[in-house]
């Protein structure tokens, strides 16, 4: 069910011109932002540029992450094997 009386949810002095599609919000037309097609009032718009950002940062530190476990599991293996010529060399 769409909220509001055809006014602006935001500025109720202003005729409302759409509808976001995330709050079901009547929006005039500063309020109105189109992305991916469809109109978005501004806090729906930033929750959804938002979200589609949030898996790419945790991808990214994942990536960062595995990295050093690998560096750091090298850097180990490397003092093993070193303190297995120095035990066999005595």
């Amino acid at each position: 069910m769409i909220q509001g009386s055809g006014r602006c949810h935001y500025h109720p002095e202003r005729t409302g011109l759409g509808i976001c599609v995330e709050c079901r919000r009547v929006i005039c037309r500063e309020c109105t932002t189109q992305f991916e097609g469809v109109n978005r009032c501004a806090s729906c718009l930033e929750k959804r540029l938002k979200a589609l950002q949030g898996p790419a940062e945790r991808r990214e530190w994942s990536v960062s992450n595995v990295l050093l476990a690998l560096i750091g599991a090298a850097v180990v293996y490397g003092g093993v094997l070193l303190l297995a010529q120095m035990a066999s060399g005595l």
